[in-house]
């Protein structure tokens, strides 16, 4: 038997003879242990079901789970481990649960994390892409809170104070899929392996959910910028405009990180999503607001809700109403149903069948034979 499958075993035994309290329950900490094993070759999405399967049961088994992943993240020298464990916070965080709004920055700390079982030159790739996928995490986990508290500060009524703030987030999740960009491997040779793989996909889909928020975002707030006189919403105008060049360049970022993706092997090529760039005439229509270059008739259509498109060769101005902004923008990728389940039961006691040659339910399967679209799923949840 391996040394790490010594250790695992130990630990799991150590977490059966330890006392049932508020923050420790042996069984969830054994199942905590399980699904985050020092097996590099293999990931036990078994037990990760298991463990979001006590969390949908009660929310009072969120604090036994924190406990136990934050005890064994601060004990871990193994890159292993670490990215096991961010990997069930992940979907810790996509099972939506309300108390985990409470949580805020994570109780443990990774962004200085080193393996201590291998020499930094094998290991440096591995450790850059926990401290990375750390960090992200952290990111998301305190925005989860903060974002629950400013929902209930807003004014009812205030539609220019809910907008501003709207502008607000759309530019905090440009700064998430930013941070979510750095999520890769540094040594793509050497760590072409089966676990960077499977984190790659949570990330790909965590990239998905977040992009197409942000495509939804500035579609309802431009129509709600267009819908009110130019003359009285400069500043926010200002601001849909930084966030519209942001999404421009971060389209042609992701474009390349989709092609990284396909030459890693996390997805074939037939399953690379289309990021469809932002139009110049989305910007020039912005830009016009915020310097004030609409003459009374523009202002005018502007107000009813039609955007103005300069047609340079006529020297004419055409006009069509303002159509669904980034609804088209939405990644879409090819999927199948074929899961991986096991012989489990669920909350209401419906039994779960085993499938051989399932798939990871963090990642987007490969294309089923009728090749459905699809839009990418929220794989980490279930």
């Amino acid at each position: 038997m391996p040394e790490w499958a010594i250790k695992d075993k130990n630990s799991v035994w150590v977490s059966s003879i330890s006392q049932k309290t508020s923050y420790r329950n042996p069984d969830l900490e054994a199942t905590v242990i399980k699904a985050t094993s020092h097996d590099e070759s293999f990931v036990d999405f078994k037990n990760f079901q298991r463990v979001y399967l006590w969390l949908r049961t009660s929310p009072l088994h969120l604090k036994p789970l924190v406990w136990s992943l934050s005890t064994r993240m601060e004990k871990t020298r193994s890159w292993v481990v670490a990215l096991k464990g961010l990997m069930l916070m992940h979907g810790v965080f996509c099972c939506n649960l309300p108390n985990a709004k409470l949580i805020g920055r994570l109780p443990f700390d990774l962004s200085t994390f080193s393996d201590g079982h291998s020499k930094p030159s094998k290991t440096g790739g591995f450790n850059a892409f926990v401290r990375a996928y750390f960090v992200y995490l952290d990111q998301k986990s305190a925005f989860i809170s903060s974002d629950s508290r400013r929902k209930k500060g807003i004014k009812k009524g205030d539609d220019r104070e809910a907008l501003i703030d709207e502008l607000k987030k759309l530019m905090k999740l440009q700064a998430f899929l930013d941070s979510l960009i750095q999520i890769k491997p540094e040594d793509p040779k050497n760590m072409r392996i089966n676990l960077i793989k499977e984190a790659m996909t949570c990330i790909l889909t965590e990239i998905s959910q977040v992009y197409t928020t942000i495509c939804r975002g500035i579609d309802q707030d431009l129509l709600r910028i267009h819908s009110s006189p130019p003359s009285r919403n400069k500043e926010e105008a200002s601001m849909a405009l930084e966030i519209l060049r942001k999404a421009k360049a971060q389209g042609e970022k992701l474009s390349l990180y989709f092609v990284f993706c396909t030459d890693f092997g996390v997805i074939k090529e037939s399953e690379c999503p289309k990021i469809e760039q932002i139009r110049d005439e989305d910007i020039r229509e912005v830009e016009k607001i915020v310097n004030g270059n609409c003459n009374d008739k523009e202002l005018m259509l502007l107000e009813e809700g039609y955007e103005i498109l300069d047609d340079i060769k006529d020297m004419a101005i055409v006009v069509r109403p303002i159509s669904n902004f980034g609804t088209e923008r939405v990644m879409t990728t090819i999927i199948t149903d074929k899961w991986e389940v096991f012989d489990d039961h669920d909350e209401d006691g419906v039994s779960m069948n085993n499938g051989a040659n399932s798939k990871d339910p963090f990642a987007a399967s490969y294309a089923p034979e009728n090749k459905q679209l699809h839009h990418f799923p929220d794989l980490i949840s279930f």
